[in-house]
């Protein structure tokens, strides 16, 4: 079931429900691809026809944050729960390390997805992780070129939005993978050089106010939060 939330039409599904669908996806002939947005993107996606479009084109929309939640809820359409992006990758990796099969990490910084796989496999032993590389690209035809010489059954697409959203469309029909993940910033969790909220502080849908604390840079994008749940306000009267 699908939950629209301003435009955005996100799964209605908890974090098994989500892997379950992630499992489906991995048994298709088709290549898949799922996006993560938070109440960020969704506000960008609010006023740009085009990434909107990219969201919804998904095989799998979930919800990237709290504010997501919260909105849902203002607008008496609840969704069951956040799914964090890097949470959901992580238990995939899980399953995949299970089951035999191949991750391929593309993104962030030189020498983050080399530190990231580094950790992935010492949390997941039997995980295999088939190719690498960051996200400093100016051609994307030899990346491409090298993600099907590995031909993993998962790609992580870390370009940060609305870059990895534009790259998993464009290239559904050209790679030979099978589920494609935009995660952002995830590998930077992943290897440890960004530091996640305190597991209370997620507990209680803070992570975004400990991710102000430790960068304060990202204040005036951190902004876009209380515009969208005004948006959502708005909508929810109006519509009242």
């Amino acid at each position: 079931m699908k939950i629209d939330v301003m435009g955005v039409r996100f799964d209605n599904v908890d974090m098994d429900e989500a892997l379950s669908i992630a499992g489906d996806l991995l048994r298709r002939d088709a290549v898949s691809y799922v996006v993560t947005p938070n109440s960020e993107i969704v506000y960008e996606a609010m006023a740009d026809q085009g990434l909107r479009d990219l969201l919804n084109g998904a095989d799998l929309v979930l919800p990237d944050g709290a504010g997501v939640v919260l909105g849902s809820k203002i607008l008496k359409t609840p969704l069951k729960q956040k799914v964090a992006g890097v949470d959901f990758a992580d238990r995939l990796l899980g399953l995949l390390a299970e089951n035999g099969g191949t991750v391929y990490l593309l993104g962030s910084k030189p020498g983050i997805a080399e530190l990231a796989a580094e950790k992935m496999l010492a949390k997941h032993p039997g995980l295999q992780i088939c190719g690498l590389a960051d996200g400093y690209f100016k051609e994307e035809g030899p990346v491409i070129e090298k993600i099907n010489q590995a031909k993993p059954d998962v790609l992580f697409v870390c370009l940060g939005a609305p870059k990895q959203e534009k790259f998993m469309a464009a290239h559904q029909k050209d790679l030979q993978v099978k589920v494609m993940i935009g995660l952002g910033g995830s590998l930077d969790s992943f290897a440890g050089t960004v530091k996640r909220a305190p597991k209370w502080m997620i507990a209680c849908n803070l992570e975004w106010f400990y991710r102000l604390l430790k960068e304060p840079w990202r204040f005036k994008r951190m902004l876009r939060l209380p515009k969208f749940l005004w948006a959502v306000v708005r909508r929810r009267i109006g519509g009242a």
